[in-house]
């Protein structure tokens, strides 16, 4: 019972963090895209959660964990867009 409880968490906890990073952030870049800018948005927030996708997928390289790293790998690339449209659009204003 235990194990199941802990494989439906992970599953859970997966599909979510895949939904935010494919359908969460890809949502905010369009918005930034469109208006041309990062007004209203936290530079704060994208800063931390890049440097913690960086760690989280050392982590995952370090221990061998392909879920892991891909996973977090893929919270790089949305938030790195992201922290780019920052500094495109606030340079640009």
């Amino acid at each position: 019972m235990k194990v199941e409880l802990i494989v439906i968490i992970g599953i859970i906890t997966t599909v979510l963090t895949i939904l935010i990073k494919v359908i969460g952030f890809p949502d905010q870049m369009k918005k930034n895209y469109e208006r041309k800018s990062t007004k209203g948005i936290s530079n704060t927030f994208y800063i931390l959660s890049f440097i913690t996708y960086v760690f989280w997928t050392l982590h995952g390289i370090l221990v061998n964990d392909a879920v892991v790293y891909l996973g977090q790998g893929l919270g790089i690339i949305t938030t790195g867009v992201i922290l780019y449209q920052i500094y495109i659009y606030r340079k640009n204003n």
